[in-house]
Protein backbone atom coordinates (compact mmCIF):
# COMPACT_ATOMS: atom_id res chain seq x y z
CA UNK A 1 0.00 0.00 0.00
CA UNK A 2 1.34 3.17 -1.03
CA UNK A 3 1.62 5.79 1.56
CA UNK A 4 0.45 9.85 1.08
CA UNK A 5 3.50 12.38 1.29
CA UNK A 6 2.23 15.42 2.77
CA UNK A 7 4.55 18.78 1.81
CA UNK A 8 4.05 21.70 3.49
CA UNK A 9 5.24 25.01 1.80
CA UNK A 10 5.52 28.39 3.03
CA UNK A 11 5.57 30.93 -0.04
CA UNK A 12 7.19 34.54 0.35
CA UNK A 13 7.54 37.33 -2.47
CA UNK A 14 11.03 36.04 -3.31
CA UNK A 15 11.46 32.56 -2.10
CA UNK A 16 9.32 29.16 -0.52
CA UNK A 17 10.44 27.24 1.65
CA UNK A 18 9.38 23.43 1.93
CA UNK A 19 8.95 20.79 4.46
CA UNK A 20 8.32 16.88 3.98
CA UNK A 21 6.07 15.36 6.37
CA UNK A 22 7.51 12.35 8.15
CA UNK A 23 11.66 12.86 6.68
CA UNK A 24 12.09 16.22 8.54
CA UNK A 25 13.58 17.41 5.81
CA UNK A 26 13.87 21.10 4.72
CA UNK A 27 14.56 23.46 1.88
CA UNK A 28 14.59 26.90 0.55
CA UNK A 29 13.66 27.33 -3.09
CA UNK A 30 13.11 30.39 -5.59
CA UNK A 31 9.89 31.45 -6.05
CA UNK A 32 9.78 31.09 -9.67
CA UNK A 33 9.64 28.26 -12.08
CA UNK A 34 13.20 27.07 -12.19
CA UNK A 35 12.69 26.89 -8.17
CA UNK A 36 9.55 25.05 -8.34
CA UNK A 37 11.30 22.71 -11.18
CA UNK A 38 14.06 22.18 -8.35
CA UNK A 39 11.49 21.92 -5.35
CA UNK A 40 9.66 18.85 -7.48
CA UNK A 41 13.28 16.97 -7.98
CA UNK A 42 13.92 17.23 -4.21
CA UNK A 43 10.92 15.80 -2.93
CA UNK A 44 11.61 13.33 -6.24
CA UNK A 45 15.03 12.63 -4.46
CA UNK A 46 13.56 12.24 -0.96
CA UNK A 47 10.40 10.75 -1.88
CA UNK A 48 11.23 8.33 -5.02
CA UNK A 49 8.26 5.83 -4.85
CA UNK A 50 5.41 8.85 -4.23
CA UNK A 51 4.43 9.38 -7.31
CA UNK A 52 2.02 12.44 -8.26
CA UNK A 53 -1.07 10.49 -6.57
CA UNK A 54 0.72 10.17 -3.63
CA UNK A 55 1.34 13.95 -3.06
CA UNK A 56 0.00 16.49 -1.52
CA UNK A 57 1.07 19.77 -1.17
CA UNK A 58 0.06 22.52 0.97
CA UNK A 59 0.34 26.07 1.31
CA UNK A 60 -1.10 29.14 2.37
CA UNK A 61 -3.05 31.28 -0.09
CA UNK A 62 -0.84 34.58 0.12
CA UNK A 63 -2.91 36.33 -2.79
CA UNK A 64 -0.35 37.04 -5.88
CA UNK A 65 2.58 35.29 -4.46
CA UNK A 66 0.90 32.14 -4.48
CA UNK A 67 -0.71 31.86 -7.65
CA UNK A 68 2.59 30.99 -9.93
CA UNK A 69 3.08 28.00 -7.19
CA UNK A 70 -0.47 26.94 -7.97
CA UNK A 71 -0.75 27.41 -11.22
CA UNK A 72 2.50 25.71 -12.08
CA UNK A 73 1.29 22.53 -9.69
CA UNK A 74 -2.36 22.63 -11.93
CA UNK A 75 -0.43 21.86 -14.72
CA UNK A 76 2.14 19.72 -13.19
CA UNK A 77 -1.02 17.26 -12.40
CA UNK A 78 0.12 17.39 -8.90
CA UNK A 79 -3.21 17.50 -6.46
CA UNK A 80 -2.33 20.98 -4.12
CA UNK A 81 -4.27 22.26 -1.51
CA UNK A 82 -4.14 26.15 -0.56
CA UNK A 83 -5.35 27.01 2.72
CA UNK A 84 -6.42 29.86 4.64
CA UNK A 85 -3.27 30.96 7.26
CA UNK A 86 -6.11 31.94 9.72
CA UNK A 87 -7.44 28.08 9.69
CA UNK A 88 -3.93 26.99 10.49
CA UNK A 89 -3.08 29.38 12.99
CA UNK A 90 -6.69 28.46 14.67
CA UNK A 91 -5.69 24.65 15.07
CA UNK A 92 -2.07 24.94 16.34
CA UNK A 93 -3.38 25.42 20.26
CA UNK A 94 -0.35 27.72 22.39
CA UNK A 95 2.61 28.26 20.31
CA UNK A 96 6.22 29.82 20.89
CA UNK A 97 8.64 31.10 18.22
CA UNK A 98 8.13 32.03 14.70
CA UNK A 99 10.37 30.73 11.74
CA UNK A 100 9.80 29.70 8.47
CA UNK A 101 11.20 26.02 9.09
CA UNK A 102 8.59 26.16 12.03
CA UNK A 103 5.76 27.65 9.80
CA UNK A 104 6.12 24.79 6.94
CA UNK A 105 6.26 22.07 9.08
CA UNK A 106 3.71 23.16 10.82
CA UNK A 107 1.44 23.28 7.30
CA UNK A 108 2.52 19.91 6.64
CA UNK A 109 1.72 18.82 10.28
CA UNK A 110 -1.61 20.30 9.65
CA UNK A 111 -2.12 18.70 6.18
CA UNK A 112 -1.48 14.78 7.79
CA UNK A 113 -3.56 15.74 10.96
CA UNK A 114 -6.60 17.10 8.23
CA UNK A 115 -5.77 14.87 5.42
CA UNK A 116 -9.43 12.83 5.76
CA UNK A 117 -11.23 16.60 5.38
CA UNK A 118 -8.63 18.43 3.19
CA UNK A 119 -10.08 19.68 0.32
CA UNK A 120 -8.14 19.70 -3.26
CA UNK A 121 -7.89 22.80 -5.00
CA UNK A 122 -8.68 23.48 -8.32
CA UNK A 123 -8.31 26.68 -9.92
CA UNK A 124 -10.82 28.66 -11.64
CA UNK A 125 -10.70 29.65 -15.67
CA UNK A 126 -8.68 31.44 -16.95
CA UNK A 127 -11.44 34.00 -17.75
CA UNK A 128 -12.48 34.30 -14.13
CA UNK A 129 -9.13 35.06 -13.08
CA UNK A 130 -8.75 38.05 -15.43
CA UNK A 131 -11.92 39.68 -13.87
CA UNK A 132 -10.97 39.03 -10.49
CA UNK A 133 -7.47 40.98 -11.52
CA UNK A 134 -9.53 44.08 -13.12
CA UNK A 135 -12.23 44.45 -10.38
CA UNK A 136 -9.20 44.68 -7.84
CA UNK A 137 -7.64 46.86 -10.11
CA UNK A 138 -11.21 48.99 -10.43
CA UNK A 139 -11.40 48.91 -6.70
CA UNK A 140 -8.00 50.35 -6.17
CA UNK A 141 -8.77 53.74 -8.96
CA UNK A 142 -12.40 54.36 -6.75
CA UNK A 143 -10.21 54.15 -3.53
CA UNK A 144 -7.69 56.24 -5.20
CA UNK A 145 -10.20 58.46 -6.97
CA UNK A 146 -12.15 58.80 -3.77
CA UNK A 147 -8.69 60.19 -2.01
CA UNK A 148 -8.29 62.91 -4.44
CA UNK A 149 -12.14 63.67 -4.80
CA UNK A 150 -12.04 64.54 -0.63
CA UNK A 151 -9.37 67.28 -0.23
CA UNK A 152 -10.52 68.77 -3.64
CA UNK A 153 -13.51 69.68 -1.93
CA UNK A 154 -12.49 70.93 0.91
CA UNK A 155 -10.11 72.67 -0.68
CA UNK A 156 -12.79 74.44 -2.22
CA UNK A 157 -14.75 75.01 0.31
CA UNK A 158 -12.27 76.70 2.09
CA UNK A 159 -9.44 77.96 0.26
CA UNK A 160 -12.12 79.70 -2.16
CA UNK A 161 -11.45 83.07 -0.94
CA UNK A 162 -8.11 82.85 0.12
CA UNK A 163 -4.77 84.03 -1.19
CA UNK A 164 -3.60 79.93 -0.90
CA UNK A 165 -2.64 78.35 -3.52
CA UNK A 166 -5.04 76.19 -5.03
CA UNK A 167 -4.78 73.09 -6.39
CA UNK A 168 -7.94 72.09 -7.40
CA UNK A 169 -7.06 72.06 -11.28
CA UNK A 170 -4.74 69.02 -10.45
CA UNK A 171 -7.00 66.99 -8.60
CA UNK A 172 -9.91 67.67 -11.34
CA UNK A 173 -6.93 66.62 -13.73
CA UNK A 174 -6.25 63.33 -11.78
CA UNK A 175 -9.83 62.38 -11.19
CA UNK A 176 -10.90 62.84 -14.64
CA UNK A 177 -7.79 60.25 -16.23
CA UNK A 178 -9.01 57.90 -13.19
CA UNK A 179 -12.73 58.19 -14.52
CA UNK A 180 -11.34 57.18 -18.06
CA UNK A 181 -9.86 54.14 -16.30
CA UNK A 182 -12.31 53.05 -15.32
CA UNK A 183 -14.36 53.20 -17.95
CA UNK A 184 -11.81 51.02 -19.99
CA UNK A 185 -12.24 48.29 -17.29
CA UNK A 186 -15.57 48.30 -17.30
CA UNK A 187 -15.53 47.70 -20.87
CA UNK A 188 -12.88 45.32 -20.69
CA UNK A 189 -14.80 43.13 -17.66
CA UNK A 190 -17.60 43.05 -20.39
CA UNK A 191 -15.93 41.91 -23.32
CA UNK A 192 -14.16 39.33 -21.70
CA UNK A 193 -18.03 38.28 -19.68
CA UNK A 194 -19.86 38.63 -23.42
CA UNK A 195 -16.85 36.86 -25.33
CA UNK A 196 -17.36 33.29 -22.91
CA UNK A 197 -21.08 32.22 -23.90
CA UNK A 198 -21.12 30.33 -20.07
CA UNK A 199 -20.06 33.67 -18.23
CA UNK A 200 -22.64 35.82 -20.59
CA UNK A 201 -25.23 33.52 -19.33
CA UNK A 202 -25.34 33.31 -15.87
CA UNK A 203 -24.50 36.93 -16.15
CA UNK A 204 -27.47 38.21 -17.67
CA UNK A 205 -29.08 35.96 -15.80
CA UNK A 206 -28.06 37.36 -11.99
CA UNK A 207 -28.53 40.71 -13.37
CA UNK A 208 -32.12 40.76 -14.19
CA UNK A 209 -32.66 40.79 -10.98
CA UNK A 210 -32.99 44.29 -9.38
CA UNK A 211 -30.19 45.16 -7.09
CA UNK A 212 -28.01 43.19 -9.09
CA UNK A 213 -25.58 45.51 -11.37
CA UNK A 214 -22.89 45.03 -13.59
CA UNK A 215 -19.96 45.10 -11.28
CA UNK A 216 -21.79 42.76 -8.49
CA UNK A 217 -22.93 40.68 -11.04
CA UNK A 218 -18.91 40.18 -11.99
CA UNK A 219 -18.15 39.75 -8.71
CA UNK A 220 -20.21 37.03 -7.62
CA UNK A 221 -19.32 35.51 -11.00
CA UNK A 222 -15.65 35.88 -9.73
CA UNK A 223 -16.14 34.83 -5.96
CA UNK A 224 -18.50 32.07 -6.48
CA UNK A 225 -16.24 30.50 -9.61
CA UNK A 226 -19.47 30.88 -11.83
CA UNK A 227 -21.56 29.11 -9.57
CA UNK A 228 -19.46 25.68 -8.79
CA UNK A 229 -17.24 26.88 -5.40
CA UNK A 230 -20.56 26.73 -3.36
CA UNK A 231 -23.43 24.04 -3.22
CA UNK A 232 -25.96 26.37 -1.32
CA UNK A 233 -26.60 30.23 -1.19
CA UNK A 234 -26.48 29.59 2.68
CA UNK A 235 -22.40 28.70 2.27
CA UNK A 236 -22.01 31.64 0.07
CA UNK A 237 -23.79 34.07 3.04
CA UNK A 238 -21.00 32.53 5.72
CA UNK A 239 -18.01 33.48 3.05
CA UNK A 240 -19.66 36.77 2.42
CA UNK A 241 -20.59 36.78 6.89
CA UNK A 242 -24.20 37.66 5.86
CA UNK A 243 -25.38 34.15 7.54
CA UNK A 244 -26.24 35.19 11.31
CA UNK A 245 -25.08 32.57 14.03
CA UNK A 246 -26.36 31.92 17.64
CA UNK A 247 -23.58 33.37 20.73
CA UNK A 248 -24.83 31.73 23.49
CA UNK A 249 -23.41 28.97 26.14
CA UNK A 250 -24.90 26.65 28.82
CA UNK A 251 -28.19 27.84 31.29
CA UNK A 252 -27.45 31.28 31.80
CA UNK A 253 -24.97 32.76 28.63
CA UNK A 254 -27.73 34.52 26.11
CA UNK A 255 -25.67 36.23 23.48
CA UNK A 256 -27.12 38.23 20.53
CA UNK A 257 -27.65 36.42 17.55
CA UNK A 258 -24.93 38.24 14.97
CA UNK A 259 -22.83 37.71 11.81
CA UNK A 260 -19.38 36.77 12.18
CA UNK A 261 -16.56 39.33 11.62
CA UNK A 262 -14.49 36.37 9.62
CA UNK A 263 -15.42 37.68 6.31
CA UNK A 264 -15.01 38.44 2.76
CA UNK A 265 -15.69 42.16 3.27
CA UNK A 266 -15.45 43.15 -0.51
CA UNK A 267 -18.35 41.00 -1.83
CA UNK A 268 -20.14 41.92 1.68
CA UNK A 269 -20.06 45.43 1.18
CA UNK A 270 -20.97 44.81 -2.51
CA UNK A 271 -24.34 42.80 -1.51
CA UNK A 272 -25.22 45.70 1.34
CA UNK A 273 -25.25 48.46 -1.91
CA UNK A 274 -27.25 45.95 -3.46
CA UNK A 275 -29.50 45.71 -0.58
CA UNK A 276 -30.10 49.69 -0.42
CA UNK A 277 -30.64 49.56 -3.97
CA UNK A 278 -33.75 47.11 -3.60
CA UNK A 279 -34.72 48.45 -0.87
CA UNK A 280 -35.87 50.98 -3.11
CA UNK A 281 -36.54 50.29 -6.09
CA UNK A 282 -38.14 46.48 -5.81
CA UNK A 283 -41.57 46.36 -4.65
CA UNK A 284 -41.33 43.29 -2.58
CA UNK A 285 -38.40 43.78 -0.63
CA UNK A 286 -39.07 47.66 -0.69
CA UNK A 287 -42.58 46.78 1.32
CA UNK A 288 -40.74 43.89 3.58
CA UNK A 289 -38.34 46.31 4.47
CA UNK A 290 -40.41 49.41 5.67
CA UNK A 291 -43.04 46.86 7.61
CA UNK A 292 -40.08 45.75 9.45
CA UNK A 293 -38.28 49.25 10.25
CA UNK A 294 -41.82 50.55 11.32
CA UNK A 295 -42.69 48.27 14.10
CA UNK A 296 -39.51 48.98 15.33
CA UNK A 297 -36.62 46.43 13.65
CA UNK A 298 -33.42 47.36 13.34
CA UNK A 299 -32.53 49.27 9.91
CA UNK A 300 -29.19 46.92 9.53
CA UNK A 301 -30.93 43.55 10.78
CA UNK A 302 -33.35 44.43 7.96
CA UNK A 303 -30.66 45.28 5.29
CA UNK A 304 -28.39 41.59 5.95
CA UNK A 305 -32.50 40.00 5.71
CA UNK A 306 -32.63 41.56 2.61
CA UNK A 307 -28.81 40.77 1.35
CA UNK A 308 -29.69 36.93 2.03
CA UNK A 309 -32.35 37.13 -0.03
CA UNK A 310 -31.19 38.92 -2.64
CA UNK A 311 -28.45 35.81 -2.13
CA UNK A 312 -31.02 33.77 -2.85
CA UNK A 313 -32.10 34.80 -5.64
CA UNK A 314 -29.18 34.70 -7.22
CA UNK A 315 -28.53 31.55 -6.48
CA UNK A 316 -31.58 30.12 -7.51
CA UNK A 317 -31.15 32.06 -11.48
CA UNK A 318 -27.84 31.04 -12.01
CA UNK A 319 -28.50 27.33 -10.71
CA UNK A 320 -32.05 26.69 -12.72
CA UNK A 321 -30.59 28.61 -15.52
CA UNK A 322 -33.67 30.92 -15.94
CA UNK A 323 -33.81 34.59 -15.41
CA UNK A 324 -35.80 36.17 -12.54
CA UNK A 325 -39.49 36.54 -12.41
CA UNK A 326 -40.88 39.46 -10.69
CA UNK A 327 -44.56 37.90 -9.60
CA UNK A 328 -45.44 41.19 -8.19
CA UNK A 329 -46.22 42.33 -11.51
CA UNK A 330 -48.88 39.87 -11.85
CA UNK A 331 -50.33 40.25 -8.14
CA UNK A 332 -53.94 40.92 -8.26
Amino acid sequence: MTQTTFVGIGVSKATIDAFINGFNEHKVFTNTFRGYDALLNWIGKHVPDSGCKELRVCFEHTGLYSIPLATYLAKASIPFCMISALQIKRSLGIARGKTDRIDTKIIADYAYTFREKLILTKLPDREIMQLHLLLSLRDRLVKTRAGFEAPKDEQKRFLMHSDVLDFSPVYSTLIEQIKVQEKQIDKTIQLIISRTPELKTTFDLITSIKGVGKIVGAYMIVYTHNFTRFSTWRKFACFAGTAPFQNESGTTYRGKTKVSSLANKKIKKMLHISSLCASRYDTELSAYYHKRVQVGKSKMATLNILRNKILARIFAVATRRSAYVDLNKYAA
